[in-house]
């Protein structure tokens, strides 16, 4: 891009063959400088440029906006250094839930210009897993060398773990409705069978037994028998 200024014309004075020659080629630098520009630039930036009448007032004044936003880009990288220092997993907050947080966070870091490569990610979500996954953490990281992991990688050795702890949940879940079931009907039954083998056997022997626990046949209740 040209900064050469254009020469200027002396008051009164007359321009040789050379000097004219030499204002046209300027005109024609700048001129191609600030096409380069306006087709580089976005349509909203090239609204306020349009009154700038030679390559370097574009110039200059580009370079005062671009200052402006790297400062605003700065400050935005440092917040987003914070929360992905500070991110962990929720309680019951899904393994692909977890990842899609962290990526995100990550990816706007590459776009206000910090990149975080696959090692730095893989250790900062083994090490904000939630207790659940302690076990797969430590049995990963004896394993394997988690600074060459993948973040493919990672993701699919937690969701194998994530539904094995899913499965065993759901027949933990069944086996105490299970036992649930056999205690409210099961042992009801088997105090009302024992009663009755208690009332039958009393005229068979000399068996002496509590009458609070009998039920009587006819009416159902405690204490007597017919």
């Amino acid at each position: 891009m040209t900064t050469e200024r254009i020469p200027a014309v002396a008051e009164g004075g007359a321009l040789t063959e050379v000097q004219k020659k030499n204002i046209e080629e300027q005109k024609l630098k700048d001129l191609k400088a600030k096409n380069y520009l306006f087709q580089a630039l976005d349509r909203s930036v090239l609204e306020t440029i349009l009154n700038k009448e030679t390559s370097k007032s574009i110039w200059d004044s580009m370079r005062q906006k671009h200052q402006g936003a790297t400062r605003v880009k700065q400050s935005h990288l440092q917040a987003l250094r914070k929360e992905f220092e500070v991110l962990e997993m929720k309680e019951g907050e899904s393994v692909s839930d977890y990842f899609a947080r962290t990526l995100t966070i990550v990816n706007k870091m590459k776009k206000n210009g910090e990149s975080k490569g696959d090692g730095e990610v893989v250790a900062k979500i083994l090490r904000s897993m939630t207790p659940d996954f302690n076990y797969v953490v430590c049995a990963i990281e004896e394993a394997k060398d988690t600074s060459l992991m993948s973040i493919d990688e990672l993701q699919s050795s937690l969701l194998v773990h994530e539904q094995r702890m899913k499965k065993k949940s759901s027949l933990e879940e069944i086996q105490a409705l299970k036992i649930s079931s056999g205690e409210q009907f099961g042992g009801r039954v088997r105090g009302r069978g024992s009663s009755r083998g208690r009332g039958r056997g009393r005229g068979r022997g000399s068996q002496t037994f509590d009458r609070s626990t009998i039920e009587c046949f006819k009416c159902h209740k405690l204490g007597h028998f017919q």
